[in-house]
């Protein structure tokens, strides 16, 4: 990446959130309906659960839940990149090029810090498209925070903190192979860091190379994390999933009360395969999704930079 100001860090993964969010989302809906363990039994694959959400909730219903997301698009997906890019200036005394460790120390950071954003943001969309009335949505962003923070206060926007931080980290992994792939293609023999994308003097980098590094940034960033994910998505969502209206699910009787409970008891009633459930729909959406993501970030970093 180059070597940018906070505020051109900020605008270029605003802009390249809002492009990756848009192609991404309608993936997102399937794996969160596979991951949930109230409607997971309703389909039978990826494919036919994209199916069934456009018959019974039109094309729209793929789309539930994006209100948050893209509400907080510009905050977010901006913090992303600036503060990687913060966590990453923060281990140099000088201006070498990072080492491919300092650059997955950075990422990882990010992701934990990030963490503390994205849960609420991923507590309200993950209830929303867990609805299965047709539209984007039968209940507004603004009356589920509402009934949330009615039934269980401000710690209940934070359900599922835990889970989404050891899901974040995996940022590290992502960044990581972001830089490393990049660096190898465009100097295979100098992997150890003095040639990066973070060295500005190196001009644009090749469309393809921004396209391969990003394939390779999201395939990383998501295995290795996969199943807090899961972990994640459960707990999330099982409040709201039973009544949606109502909300009258408690806690004490919930299985998924907490990150432990959630592992003990998914893996006591589905075995080690029930962490990877949606992980077709995500490794499909990961790669064009983040070529896109890195090819717009790159560009928009150019032309603000140039």
């Amino acid at each position: 990446m180059p070597d940018l100001d906070p505020t051109t860090d900020f605008i270029a993964g605003t802009a390249a959130g809002i492009v990756g969010l848009l192609i991404a989302h309608p993936f997102d809906t399937v794996k969160v309906r596979l991951q949930n363990p109230d409607l997971s039994s309703r389909y039978h694959s990826v494919s036919h659960a994209f199916a069934t959400i456009v018959r019974e909730e039109r094309f729209s219903g793929l789309y539930k839940g994006i209100a948050s997301p893209l509400a907080t698009c510009a905050f977010t997906n901006g913090l992303v990149f600036a503060s990687y890019k913060f966590f990453l200036k923060a281990q140099k005394v000088d201006d070498s090029i990072p080492s491919l460790t300092e650059v997955a120390i950075a990422g990882t950071c990010c992701g934990f810090a990030m963490s503390f954003f994205s849960a609420p943001i991923e507590l309200i969309k993950i209830r929303q498209q867990s609805m299965l009335e047709s539209g984007l949505g039968s209940v507004s962003v603004s009356k589920l925070i509402y009934s949330i923070h009615r039934e269980h206060g401000l710690k209940g926007l934070f359900r599922g903190l835990t889970a989404t931080a050891f899901r974040d980290c995996g940022y590290g992994a992502y960044f990581l192979g972001y830089e490393a792939t990049s660096r190898y293609l465009t100097a295979p023999s100098r992997l150890d860091g003095s040639t990066s994308l973070s060295d500005s003097s190196q001009g644009s980098i090749p469309l393809w190379v921004l396209f391969v590094s990003g394939g390779v940034a999201g395939i990383l960033g998501w295995l290795p994390t996969f199943p807090m994910d899961v972990v994640k998505t459960r707990m999330q969502s099982t409040e709201i999933a039973r009544n949606t209206v109502r909300s009258e699910v408690t806690t004490g009787d919930n299985p998924y009360r907490t990150t432990l409970s959630t592992i003990q008891h998914s893996y006591r009633t589905g075995g080690v395969k029930v962490f990877f459930r949606g992980l077709s729909p995500t490794m499909l959406r990961a790669i064009p999704v983040n070529m896109a993501t890195f090819a717009v970030y790159e560009t928009v970093a150019n032309i603000l930079s140039s």
